[in-house]
């Protein structure tokens, strides 16, 4: 039996979350065929496995987190390809089944019952009579006109509207009359029920109307759900942790400087088929922006530095953070020396983090170690926002997407291509003035880009 276990993604990893199982229990599995997928707080990827043969026990279910080296799992060598084993061979034959039992003795049909009919002198069904509806109420003399509602109540309950003395202009019967009418003669039907048998009544009978059904409570009816709740991934609960975390510590201020592109919307609108001929790749705006922004942190160092209690940490070198978007979440993976790289060596390093990052075939080391962090939300069509500070980093830079818009040139009106630049920064190191400077230095070198890429 070869043990499957927990591996080690990196020094600072202690434990990582077994997210999904990609064999069962029985499968046979190849040497480096991915066998389960981990998640850490660092990244998410696929493992392999150590040998060939069938995976035989699964020790770590599907959702649970562990530390590094902890067996998850055996593989039996050897085992598999649908070949049979001793076990197999020697396995008892299977019983043969049981004799169906004999079928039940047909009962005999019983004979129908028809329902004898109701003799009455209309024939042998009884024909319903209509029973009698109640007069239509009189008018009464010197009661004045009469309204469609005491109208409609006196018909209903059979009133005699002579018996009902009129409130209203002119002695007319008015709904309230009725009301006080019908209580009236109510409280005395009621006296004669309660009265002993052998007293006689008091006053002749009058019509009391039938007490209107109970209402039937309603069938119950089965709801829709109004809300689903499911558990937050391993990536979604370490972003939740990460971004409250650089809220708390962090004195978040938001900057933004709107930059002509005109000149290197122009540039890429030029080249643009040749580099994607050429490289096999579309050139997109982010490794302009990284190239200067790299060359403002050399002017600019502190802000390629972080706080370490009262402590600042300049790092000597320039490792730029790029925001991906992932199906169900966000990572960061690193371009290492980015001041190293031209605008070219820039945009393949974004197209292989961004596809690996996807893919989940980063490494550990491929998203620690970050310096400063750049985000293009303007690829999903915003103008500007205002990021989140990546932890322990002192600032990070937003770019929004670039559109033509009309603006002043030279007293004049004219159609440039325009983006905002928000630069999220530390305020307990770094200070608006130099925040804006920094920015500023960004936006002169973009707005006056004159390197040929190709």
């Amino acid at each position: 039996m070869i043990d499957v276990v927990m591996p080690q993604m990196g020094e600072s990893i202690v434990e990582g979350t077994l997210t999904k199982w990609l064999k069962k229990p029985g499968e046979h599995v190849d040497r480096d065929e991915p066998l389960f997928e981990i998640s850490t707080d660092k990244v998410d990827t696929e493992i392999p496995s150590p040998s060939a043969g069938v995976l035989k026990e699964v020790l770590v279910e599907e959702g649970k987190t562990v530390a590094i080296s902890t067996i998850v799992g055996r593989i039996e060598e050897g085992a598999g390809n649908g070949a049979s084993t001793p076990a197999a061979a020697k396995a008892a034959p299977l019983p043969p089944p049981p004799a169906p039992a004999p079928p039940p003795a047909a009962k005999a049909p019983e004979p129908l019952r028809v329902p004898e009919p109701v003799a009455s002198s209309a024939g042998p069904y009884p024909i319903p009579v209509p029973e009698p509806q109640p007069p239509l109420p009189v008018q009464p003399e010197g009661a004045g006109p009469l309204s469609p509602l005491v109208r409609k109540m006196a018909r209903e309950y059979g009133i005699d509207l002579n018996q009902v003395k009129g409130s209203g202009s002119g002695g007319r019967i008015t709904k309230q009359d009725l009301d006080g009418y019908m209580s009236a003669q109510g409280a005395r039907t009621m006296a004669q029920v309660a009265a002993p048998p052998s007293a006689p009544a008091a006053q002749p009978a009058v019509y009391v109307p039938p007490a209107p059904p109970a209402p039937q409570a309603p069938m119950p009816r089965a709801e829709a759900p109004r809300a689903r709740v499911e558990p937050m991934s391993v990536m979604r609960a370490r972003i939740a942790e990460h971004m409250i975390r650089s809220k708390h510590t962090s004195a978040h201020v938001t900057t933004v400087h709107k930059t002509d592109m005109t000149r290197i919307a122009k540039m890429r609108e030029r080249y643009k088929g040749e580099f994607q001929q050429r490289y096999g790749y579309s050139l997109t705006y982010l490794p302009f922006v990284i190239a200067a922004t790299v060359e403002a942190i050399h002017q600019f160092p502190i802000l390629n530095a972080s706080i370490e209690g009262n402590n600042i940490i300049y790092h000597n070198e320039i490792n730029i953070g790029i925001a991906v978007a992932l199906e169900n979440g966000l990572i960061v993976p690193v371009i290492r020396n980015a001041d190293e790289k031209n605008v070219v060596g820039l945009q393949r390093a974004i197209v292989d983090l961004s596809t690996r990052a996807r893919s989940r075939q980063l490494k550990p080391e491929e998203v620690q170690s970050g310096t400063f962090s750049i985000t293009n939300f303007g690829s999903f069509g915003s103008v500007f926002a205002t990021p989140v500070i990546n932890q322990p980093q002192v600032a990070i830079l937003g770019l929004g997407t670039v559109e033509k818009v009309p603006v002043v040139v030279d007293d004049a009106i004219g159609i440039r291509s325009i983006a905002y630049l928000a630069l999220t920064f530390d305020h307990r190191l770094i200070d608006g003035a130099l925040a804006d400077q920094f920015t500023g230095k960004i936006k002169s070198i973009l707005e006056n880009w004159s390197e040929e890429i190709l």
